[in-house]
């Protein structure tokens, strides 16, 4: 009898899994599809030191105008397949150690904390390669201000894997590997506060949140959480973009820690304090509008699924 209890849990559990990874794909793929020229205005902004900060709109209008009307969608095909495996990865390995770790006890911030910070790490080992390709194809035939910026031609997400591979090493496949992992803080964060207002909201209405409680419950959890790691996002994007030229006179580990400590502090002295933030108004603009769309476009399709299927979702999972 406890075999097949152990095999009934662990079919449950991976296809609950299954669907939370699968809605929470579905979700952020429509949501950054959406706001997807918002994320291009933010990237620019990063990369391209001499482009002034101006607001979203303006930054949009003098690419549109530059690079004609597609541009703000330059890049997409490679950022939505690397967003899907991503947030696949993400939420399968949140929910899958959330259903082993959990196992009939209550959820709290420090648990989430913990389970969002692992399935973090496992989510940039996986797919930071997929991050590099598609930050270079987002800015290949971009105008920058900057002369410095050396022009790609890559001619598909293949050919890129293959060019950078051939001409950088395959180490370079996970360049910004050190400030992402720092990074899972990002996603962590953002999840423990969305799971703890979502508790709290729910004792406190005693019913299930309407459309309007999750979109606010999101964009809340997503605000605090970018605002908090936004430098190091800059600097992920930096070395991701490939142009900055790093040390190799000692370990991997200790170029990573030079090369984030060089570009923060490097930052701070061309442009002061503000320097680290620039672009977070368009960074903010979309991911905090794109979190909480994906947030509740996941909570509605993961629902309607484990209703279609006639499973009941889990305590934990509330």
């Amino acid at each position: 009898k406890m075999s097949t209890e152990a095999f009934r849990f662990a079919e449950v559990f991976s296809y609950e899994s299954l669907v939370h990874a699968m809605a929470g794909a579905a979700g952020s793929v429509t949501a950054m599809t959406v706001f997807f020229p918002l994320d291009t205005a933010r990237l620019r902004l990063q990369v391209d030191e001499k482009r002034k900060a101006r607001s979203t709109p303006a930054i949009l209008s003098e690419i549109v105008k530059e690079e004609g009307l597609l541009a703000p969608y330059r890049g997409w095909l490679p950022v939505i397949c690397s967003l899907c495996c991503s947030n696949f990865v993400y939420f399968y390995c949140f929910h899958s150690l959330r259903a082993s770790w959990l196992r009939g006890h209550k959820s709290t911030p420090s648990r989430d904390l913990l389970m969002g910070i692992a399935a973090g790490v496992v989510n940039v080992l996986v797919t930071t390669p997929l991050w590099v390709v598609n930050t270079r194809l987002k800015l290949q035939g971009a105008k920058f201000r900057n002369a410095d910026i050396r022009p790609t031609n890559y001619s598909s997400i293949m050919d890129a894997f293959v060019q950078i591979i051939e001409d950088e090493g395959v180490g370079a496949l996970w360049n910004g590997t050190f400030p992402s992992l720092l990074l899972v803080l990002n996603p962590a964060v953002q999840f423990m506060i969305y799971e703890g207002l979502k508790r709290q909201l729910r004792s406190l209405v005693h019913r299930e949140l309407l459309s309007l409680e999750i979109f606010l419950i999101g964009a809340v959890a997503k605000a605090v959480a970018t605002t908090f790691t936004y430098p190091l996002q800059t600097v992920q994007s930096i070395l991701r973009f490939g142009q900055h030229k790093q040390h190799t006179d000692r370990s991997p580990l200790l170029n990573s820690l030079r090369s984030v400590m060089y570009l923060l502090i490097n930052r701070v002295r061309k442009y002061g304090m503000l320097g680290l933030f620039k672009g977070l108004e368009a960074k903010l603009l979309q991911t905090v509008l794109t979190a909480a769309l994906m947030f509740l476009l996941y909570e509605k399709i993961a629902s309607s699924t484990f209703s279609v299927m006639g499973v009941k979702r889990p305590a934990s999972s509330h």
